[in-house]
C-alpha cells in the first residue's frame, strides 16, 4: 500500500506538472505516454497464436503522435494528418514480409491496438487546444474528475457496495460504487466551474457524467481485454499500480467523447 501510494502521488504530480508547465511539456508528455501504452498492449496480447506487429505498431503510433502534436502546437498544416493514414496501410504490407500463423489475425491486433492505446490519448491531447490556444485547464480539469470519479467509486464500494455491476468482468465493482463515482465527479464539476469560470457550470456537470459514466465503462473494457488474455495487469511500469494502461483505462474513452462534447459546445 505504501509502495502504491508513493507511487501514484508522483505519477499524479508529473501529469499535473507536465500539463501546467505549457503546450510543449503536455504533447510531448502524452505522446511518450501514449506510445508506451501501444507497446504495453502489444506484450500484453502477445501469444504463440498472436503475434502483433510490434515494431511497426510501435513506429506507426509514435510518427502519428508526433505528427499529430506537431499540428496541435502549430508546427505543421493540418494539411499533413493524411500522412498518418498512410503509415497505418504500411501494416498490411509490413504483415506480407513474417511468416506467422495467422497474419490477418496479427494486423487486427495491431490496429486495434492503435485505436484502443493511441487515438483516444490524441482527443485528449487536444482537449487542450479545443479552443485553439492552449488552454491547461481543460486536460487539468478532466483529469480531476477522472481521479475523483475513481475515488468515489472505490469508497462507496468500499462502504456500501453491495450489488454487481459486471460481475464476470470485475467481480469487485458494484453499482453503488459506480453511483458514488458519478456523485462525486459532479461534485468536483460543480467546484471547477467555480475555479475554471471559463466554461459555464452545466459544462463542467455535463463533463463529468461522461467522465464518470464512460471513465468506468472504459476500466470495464480493460478488465475485459486483460480476462480474454489472461492477465492480472497491463504491465508492470508503476509500482503497486500495475501498467500505464491500467491507469489510464477511463481515459481511453471518456477523452474522445468529452473532445467531442466541448468541440461541439463551444
Amino acid at each position: 500500500m505504501k509502495t502504491r501510494a508513493i507511487t501514484g502521488f508522483f505519477f499524479i504530480l508529473v501529469l499535473i506538472g507536465a500539463v501546467l508547465l505549457g503546450p510543449y511539456a503536455f504533447v510531448s508528455l502524452f505522446s511518450l505516454l501514449a506510445i508506451c501504452c501501444v507497446y504495453e498492449f502489444y506484450r500484453m496480447v502477445h501469444t504463440e497464436n498472436i503475434q502483433p506487429l510490434l515494431f511497426w505498431g510501435v513506429g506507426v503510433a509514435a510518427f502519428g503522435l508526433v505528427l499529430v502534436g506537431s499540428i496541435l502546437l502549430g508546427l505543421l498544416p493540418y494539411s499533413m494528418l493524411p500522412f498518418s493514414i498512410v503509415a497505418v496501410l504500411l501494416l498490411y504490407i509490413a504483415a506480407l514480409f513474417r511468416k506467422t500463423v495467422h497474419p490477418i489475425q496479427d494486423v487486427a491486433y495491431s490496429l486495434f491496438g492503435l485505436i484502443y492505446a493511441a487515438i483516444p490519448f490524441i482527443f485528449f491531447m487536444s482537449l487542450g487546444f479545443v479552443e485553439d490556444t492552449y488552454n491547461a485547464y481543460i486536460p487539468l480539469g478532466f483529469l480531476i474528475i477522472l481521479w475523483t470519479n475513481d475515488t468515489g467509486a472505490y469508497l462507496a464500494g468500499r462502504s456500501m457496495g453491495r450489488h454487481k455491476l459486471f460481475e464476470r468482468i470485475s467481480p469487485n465493482k458494484t453499482w453503488e460504487g459506480f453511483v458514488g463515482g458519478v456523485i462525486l465527479a459532479v461534485i468536483a464539476g460543480f467546484i471547477l466551474s467555480h475555479y475554471f469560470g471559463f466554461l459555464p457550470l452545466w459544462s463542467w456537470v455535463c463533463m463529468s457524467l461522461i467522465v464518470g459514466i464512460f471513465g468506468t465503462l472504459g476500466d470495464l473494457v480493460e478488465s475485459m481485454l486483460k480476462r480474454n488474455v489472461g492477465v492480472k495487469d497491463s504491465g508492470n511500469l508503476l509500482p503497486g499500480h500495475g501498467g500505464l494502461l491500467d491507469r489510464f483505462d477511463g481515459l481511453l474513452i471518456a477523452a474522445p467523447l468529452v473532445y467531442l462534447f466541448l468541440k461541439n459546445m463551444l
